[in-house]
């Protein structure tokens, strides 16, 4: 399904449910059977109770859809803001769960309001201070993270250890003391969706891959009768196995209240004037906003109708559902590729798709309590090891690598950054080391936060952007708000003959731009490099120019 004209675009507001309301409806109920067992999962693992993940992405869907600046985004919870939630539960609880969950509900709300005043204040643009290096690499700390906390949960064991590098170096013994019957749950789960992921049939492809994986947890969960405690013995002839009898029951399903507004929870803002507290909405204002805005971007370029998303719109809009979402016990949400993704695949037209999905997930949960109470937990698990598993795949490494050995280098101190202190540090390592990196390559300081470029106008529908001097990450926020207002089917020359050194998130960025713009139906050409030495073989590597 391919369009480019505009002629053809679908109706927003209340003409566009009365237009698309059959494949909206369709793809928000599809969406909604990959979001539930997620909003578990995700819920979860961040510390929080399993219901607060469905009531985020229920306010992301029944409110934000209808005030945000997107077309075909779902909006809820996601696995990169793990880390930061789970980190400020156990910060601010001191040991503490249901009071570090509700104070860092205060810290949602707080860096709620902050993330509004981005989007209201135009900010959003800040986003591209951020080097791409870094973020890859901040992503591939979080998958590292997520897949490290919940290979216990899968296999049906709780790790000892307190400190990030203790789980990662207790995996081995969770391998050895596995609860045979709760870890066949979540490898299977896990072979399932390795197995999904490889399928190319169309028609199979349709049914979602987190769906069979929880009814296939349902059914082995009833099949070992989880929801009683009992004890069982396992292959008790096997002399080599440490020990044979295992304990199974409740504790290893989801806990859920029996009644929907049971799972209400108030936020606690008694911690406000101390530095964990501020430290916490720093880091989740943002994490949060950051990966919104990369993720709005990311899916409007799935968009088959190529629309652009209002990113500030959107920013403020989704700062108001996370206010909300915090001030009654839910998670923060930001704009979620992956369900956003399948949401297109599924033949969503408009913002309503979202609206559907939120809208059966209320249903669901308040008709059907005991159902979510039946789920195993090891089969949530195997979900979110796989979720992170894509977030920091061999592919992630070799993508990087392509680009070149200094973005590399950066992406790799950064993930080490992030594990071995946190995830605010280890982003400010990442970027030290960029711009050190930049410094050696004839960046002068002075130039290191302003761009020298002008527009000039040859005639009225052709444009030349001329770049002189250094064009890297820390310094083109103002180029990149020129070219967000930028007239569109113009013609664009970029002249990039007297920059002296363009970096990879740069390049990057021209590129897309440009591709962007001639899809558009413009015309948009680079021009200027051919004195320029690359650092590598790869089309968009950072750049310096020749001394001749």
């Amino acid at each position: 399904m391919t369009t480019s004209s505009s002629a053809t675009l679908p109706k927003s507001g209340l003409p566009g449910l009365i237009e698309n309301w059959r494949s909206d409806l369709l793809s928000g109920f599809l969406v909604f059977l990959i979001a539930l067992p997620l909003c578990l999962g995700i819920a979860m693992a961040s510390g929080f109770p399993p219901m607060s993940g469905i009531i985020t992405a229920i306010i992301g869907g029944v409110v934000v859809s209808r005030i945000n600046g997107s077309y075909v985004t779902i909006n809820g919870p996601a696995a990169g803001l793990i880390v930061v939630i789970v980190d400020a539960v156990q910060a601010l609880g001191q040991g503490d769960a249901m009071a570090g969950y509700r104070y860092t509900l205060a810290a949602i709300v707080i860096a709620s309001v902050l993330q509004v005043l981005l989007g209201v204040f135009k900010a959003g643009k800040l986003s591209a201070f951020f080097p791409s290096s870094v973020v890859h690499g901040m992503l591939a700390a979080i998958g590292i993270i997520i897949m490290a906390k919940q290979i216990h949960t899968l296999l049906g064991v709780k790790p000892e250890a307190k400190s990030l590098l203790g789980t990662i170096a207790e995996i081995p013994h969770s391998l050895m003391d596995m609860n045979p019957e709760v870890s066949l749950i979540g490898l299977l789960g896990l072979l399932l969706l390795i197995l999904w992921s490889v399928i190319k049939h169309p028609t199979l492809k349709m049914i979602p891959a987190p769906l069979l994986v929880v009814l296939l947890g349902l059914a082995l969960g009833q099949y070992f009768d989880l929801d009683h405690i009992h004890q069982y013995l396992f292959l008790p002839d096997a002399a080599i196995l440490p020990h044979h009898e295992f304990s199974v029951g409740p504790s290893f399903l989801v806990a859920v209240p029996e009644h929907f507004l049971a799972g209400f929870y108030l936020p606690d803002f008694s911690k406000i004037a101390t530095g964990e507290f501020w430290l916490a909405v720093l880091t989740i204002w943002l994490v949060g906003s950051l990966e919104s805005l990369l993720s709005a971007s990311a899916v409007d370029k799935l968009d088959p109708f190529k629309r652009s998303s209002n990113l500030n719109r959107d920013l403020t809009a989704v700062g108001i559902g996370n206010v909300i979402a915090g001030m009654c016990g839910g998670l923060p949400m930001i704009a979620e590729i992956v369900r956003s993704s399948a949401n297109i695949n599924n033949g969503a037209k408009t913002g309503w798709s979202n609206f559907f999905h939120g809208l059966f997930l209320l249903i669901f949960v308040a008709l059907f309590p005991k159902l979510i109470h039946e789920i195993p937990l090891s089969a949530l698990a195997a979900l979110l090891v796989f979720t992170g598993f894509r977030l920091a795949s061999p592919k992630e490494f070799a993508k990087t690598l392509a680009v070149g050995v200094d973005n590399f280098a950066v992406f790799v101190i950064t993930i080490l950054g992030v594990l071995a202190t946190d995830l605010l540090v280890g982003v400010a390592i990442g970027i030290g080391v960029e711009l050190a990196i930049h410094v050696s390559r004839g960046l002068k300081l002075r130039n290191a936060f302003s761009m020298a470029f002008h527009v000039r106008q040859t005639d009225a529908d052709t444009h030349h952007i001329a770049v002189s001097g250094a064009a890297v990450f820390s310094n083109f926020i103002t180029l990149k708000s020129l070219l967000a207002d930028f007239p569109q089917r113009k013609t664009v020359f970029f002249d990039l003959t007297e920059a002296n050194l363009i970096d990879h998130t740069v390049m990057e960025f021209i590129h897309h731009f440009a591709e962007d713009y001639n899809q558009a139906g413009g015309r948009c050409q680079i021009v200027g490099l051919d004195d320029h030495e690359s650092y590598s073989d790869h089309h968009l590597a950072a750049r310096r120019k020749i001394a001749l």
